[in-house]
């Protein structure tokens, strides 16, 4: 997943992630792009047997509450299709002034692309009881009320309730 010094070691347990935005620039003010994540997620649920237990997708970044068989596996391919879809996307919009800020915030050692859409990595954090999920969720719920744009990406969904967490 790129250079971070956030490891997944219990690839099959639930965490807390943050994925951000290069440069923290606002991609997520429109349907389009929030779609974008909303669908990714949706195919890795059935793809990578992922679960989806809370998220909220900010304007530059998402908090996500989740696991699967292979968490990293599943985040590298969330973010490489992702980033994907959103430069076609800002192409085909010719959001000239984002996709200009992409390919000059992009990270000097990423040679083979002109953009670059996300920070690397995921930051991550294993949940490792109860109590610190509630406290994700939480963080995940009141996130929505920093939100400046419009309540239809402040929406938070609970997908499953999860009661017993580590084995």
């Amino acid at each position: 997943m790129g250079r971070t010094r956030y490891k997944i070691y219990e690839p099959t347990h639930p965490h807390f992630v943050t994925c951000t935005i290069l440069h923290w620039l606002l991609i997520f003010t429109r349907q389009e792009s929030v779609d974008i994540i909303l669908n990714s997620l949706k195919f890795l649920q059935k793809q990578d047997n992922l679960k989806l237990h809370a998220y909220v997708i900010l304007e530059n970044h998402l908090h996500m509450v989740l696991r699967s068989d292979d968490l990293q596996k599943s985040m590298e391919s969330f973010k490489k299709f992702t980033a994907r879809e959103i430069l076609k996307l800002l192409q085909r919009e010719n959001a000239k002034t984002i996709l200009d800020q992409l390919a000059f915030y992009k990270k000097a050692h990423r040679k083979e692309k002109t953009y670059q859409v996300w920070e690397e990595g995921c930051q991550s954090k294993l949940i490792q009881s109860e109590a610190m999920l509630k406290v994700k969720i939480d963080y995940i719920h009141y996130s929505k009320e920093d939100m400046l744009i419009g309540l239809f990406i402040g929406v938070i969904v609970v997908l499953e309730t999860m009661r017993v967490i580590v084995d």
